[in-house]
């Protein structure tokens, strides 16, 4: 019958001189009648342990390395420990804000941070809570009555770490430059401001922007700010420009009165419109001959109800359908848009080899930006033209120009009211929003006027004007305050009939 072999046997007997062996037992096949048999494997012998024990006890060269690797592990161990706890604490205890220089809020809060700073050299003012070792210089003029200038120098924190305390806590403003990126439309580098504070008061941030918006807006109180295009976003044109009264612009009896009525019962009706599903727009378009004050009259307007002007030309180089379409989407709150000399927009498209096309906008890209479906909402656009007849139907139909008003040369009765603005005794200012009557600044050497002659030689500037006006001559209102200008009451009466023209 068949038995299954058994398997070797395995035993290990401990030498005291030779060190361990190992014993292998074989067993004898059953049936055959074999013995066992035992086969011994020496081990490591004492000599070579003593060997290995010498090297690791008395080689220092294996100590020290061991010593330095154990002391680099813990060294590691503890870098990572604290990064990790540094990276809590501060996701825990800290909060930050990012202010890219795209952002309306950049120039606000780097004007804060100027005013926080020592803003005017030589004035001996001490920076309060501000420290900083890295400061740019933004040089502006200041303005006088006299007409002379003064130079003011502001310093902004230039590209680095600064701090500052707002409120009983500090604030950690990081400002970096990137080099890399480029603002395609500026070429100016692409910056960031990062504020860093305690999480606690992270409610600071909105009472920082708040305030920093506020002192922003105080320098423009008051006054006009003209926008141009740059790209495909707005930027303020020079110093913002003081607001220019209604009665300044002396135009044809009651155009003034209607078109300032009409835009003030379009404003504030927005939801009027959206209940009726009417888009909430406004398009005024004045025309007329040069020097009839379209423009100025604008200006005025806008001072009368806080507005600012953001003045676009439709020829500009560079302008396509898409960014005109992206600028009328983006003007700032409280804005006027001015279309000048709209009739020219599309005559002077002539291609050169050199600069190829002027403008890209097409008359259809215009209407669309207009009123198209892309178009923006809540908008007031003006547009001027010197020659009426040029406009195409299509621009100037209701929907897109809501009201056409003609300001025409100088009328009789409107050549009066002027010169009586410029030699009468007294004046109409604002100031603080009120109107002040004031006396006016004579010229040096000239002899005031009674009342009675300002009006009886306002009388006689009428009547020249309108014989003139019956011969089919004219003059426009620019050339008629030019002359106020230049000469005395009693001096202008000769002028005007020389400034006269045929009209055309």
């Amino acid at each position: 019958m068949f038995r299954p072999r058994p398997a070797q046997q395995t035993a290990v007997s401990q030498n005291s001189e030779a060190g361990p062996s190992i014993n292998v037992i074989t067993s004898p096949d059953i049936g055959q009648g074999n013995d066992v048999s035992t086969t011994s494997i020496p081990g490591p012998s004492a000599e070579d342990q003593s060997f290995v024990s010498r090297i690791m006890s008395d080689n220092p060269y294996f100590s020290a390395g061991a010593g330095l690797m154990g002391i680099g592990v813990v060294l590691t161990v503890l870098r990572r420990s604290v990064t990790l706890g540094t990276t809590f604490a501060q996701r825990r205890m800290l909060v930050t804000l990012e202010i890219p220089s795209k952002d309306r809020s950049y120039p606000w809060f780097l004007e804060w941070m100027a005013a926080q700073s020592a803003s005017q050299v030589g004035k001996g003012k001490k920076p309060m809570g501000f420290r900083s070792h890295e400061l740019a210089v933004e040089t502006s003029y200041k303005q006088h009555e006299n007409g002379s200038s003064e130079a003011v120098f502001n310093l902004v924190p230039g590209p680095g770490t600064h701090y500052f305390k707002y409120q009983g806590t500090w604030f950690q403003v990081k400002r970096e430059r990137d080099a890399k990126l480029m603002d395609l439309h500026s070429g100016s580098p692409w910056e960031t401001l990062t504020l860093t504070t305690l999480s606690a008061y992270r409610h600071l941030f909105s009472s920082l922007l708040t305030e920093a918006r506020a002192l922003a807006e105080a320098s423009t109180e008051g006054k006009t700010v003209v926008y141009t295009a740059w790209g495909v976003e707005w930027r303020p044109f020079g110093k913002p420009r003081g607001r220019r009264e209604m009665g300044s612009v002396v135009l044809a009896e009651g155009v003034s009165e209607k078109i300032e009525t009409d835009l003030r019962s379009f404003l504030g009706r927005g939801k009027w419109y959206a209940e009726r599903g009417i888009p909430y727009r406004r398009g005024y378009l004045l025309h007329g001959p040069p020097g009839s004050g379209k423009t100025s009259f604008i200006q005025a307007l806008a001072g009368s109800l806080h507005y600012n002007i953001c003045l676009l030309n439709l020829a500009e180089r560079g302008l396509t359908d898409d960014k005109l379409n992206h600028l009328l989407g983006l003007v700032p709150e409280r804005s006027f848009i001015l279309l000048e000399d709209v009739d020219s927009a599309f005559s002077k498209r002539v291609q050169t080899s050199e600069d190829g096309y002027k403008s890209s906008v097409t008359f259809s890209g215009l209407l669309n930006a207009l009123d198209g479906v892309a178009s923006s909402e809540e908008r007031i656009i003006f547009m001027t033209t010197n020659h009426y007849e040029r406009l195409d139907p299509a621009l100037i139909r209701p929907g897109r120009v809501d009201l056409h008003e003609l300001l025409d040369d100088a009328k009789g009765e409107q050549a009066k009211r002027l010169f009586i603005k410029f030699y009468g005794n007294s004046t109409t200012t604002i100031e603080n929003g009120q109107e002040v009557e004031k006396g006016r600044i004579l010229r040096e050497g000239e002899i005031p006027l009674t009342d009675q002659e300002v009006e009886d030689l306002g009388n006689q500037v009428q009547k020249i004007i309108e014989d003139e006006y019956s011969r089919g001559r004219t003059i426009s209102m620019a050339s008629l305050q030019g002359l106020f200008i230049r000469t005395g009451a009693q001096e202008c009466l000769e002028g005007i009939r020389e400034l006269c023209r045929p009209s055309e």
